[in-house]
C-alpha cells in the first residue's frame, strides 16, 4: 500500500466514524448567498426524512417542519477500492437567486487548502473552489452553481472533484461525482427559501 493510500484509507476511516449523512453541511440557513461560515445543524436524531434513491442521488426530504419542506441531494463520492473520499450536497435555490443551485463539499482532514477543491465537468475543469473552514469532521468547500453550470450539469455524463492531501502535496487525489439521475434529482428537490 503506498503511502498516499494508507494517508487517505486512515482519513475515509476518520470520516466514517460516524454517520455521514448526518454530517454534511447545509445551505438552507442562506449561507451560500451571504458568504457566512455556519451550517445548519445536522439532521437531529429520529428527525423524520424520506430517502429516494435516483440514479446515483439520494434525495433526502424532510417528512415535518415548516412547509416547503427542503429536499436535498447526497452523493459520497469514492475512491475505485470503495473508500470514502468525499461527499456533496447540493440544493436548489429559488428564481431569482444569484446562483440555481448550492454546493457544499466535505473532505477529509489535512488536506491542503491553499490548493483548493478543483471540479472538471466531463474532463473539462469548471471550477475551483477555495476551502471555506474546517471542523472535526472535515474541511468544507461551497459552491454556486448558475443556472448554465446546471443545465450542462443535466447534460453531463460526471464531474471529477480533486484535492490534494496535505502529506503528499505533489499528489493529487481524484474521484468521481456521478451525474446519473442529476436532471431528476434536481427536479425533484425543493428549492431552499431564503
Amino acid at each position: 500500500m503506498t503511502k498516499l493510500h494508507f494517508i487517505m484509507a486512515a482519513a475515509a476511516a476518520l470520516m466514517l466514524a460516524s454517520p455521514l449523512s448526518a454530517q454534511v453541511g447545509s445551505l438552507s440557513d442562506g449561507s451560500l448567498l451571504d458568504n457566512q461560515t455556519q451550517t445548519a445543524p445536522a439532521q437531529a436524531a429520529g428527525e423524520e426524512t424520506s430517502s429516494e434513491k435516483i440514479g446515483d442521488w439520494d434525495l433526502q426530504c424532510a417528512l415535518s417542519g415548516p412547509e416547503p419542506r427542503p429536499c436535498r441531494m447526497y452523493q459520497l463520492l469514492t475512491d475505485p477500492q470503495g473508500n470514502a473520499v468525499a461527499e456533496v450536497t447540493m440544493y436548489r435555490l429559488p428564481e431569482g437567486a444569484p446562483a440555481a443551485a448550492g454546493a457544499t463539499f466535505i473532505v477529509p482532514l489535512q488536506t491542503l487548502l491553499p490548493q483548493q477543491l478543483t471540479i472538471a465537468l466531463d474532463g473539462v475543469l469548471a471550477n475551483r473552489i477555495p476551502y471555506t473552514y474546517c471542523t472535526q469532521i472535515g474541511c468544507l468547500a461551497r459552491l454556486g452553481i448558475s443556472s448554465i453550470e446546471a443545465e450542462a450539469y443535466k447534460k453531463g455524463q460526471n464531474v471529477t472533484v480533486s484535492l490534494v492531501p496535505a502529506v503528499a502535496p505533489d499528489q493529487v487525489v481524484s474521484v468521481n461525482m456521478s451525474l446519473k439521475g442529476f436532471t431528476e434529482a434536481f427536479e425533484k428537490s425543493t428549492p431552499v427559501q431564503q
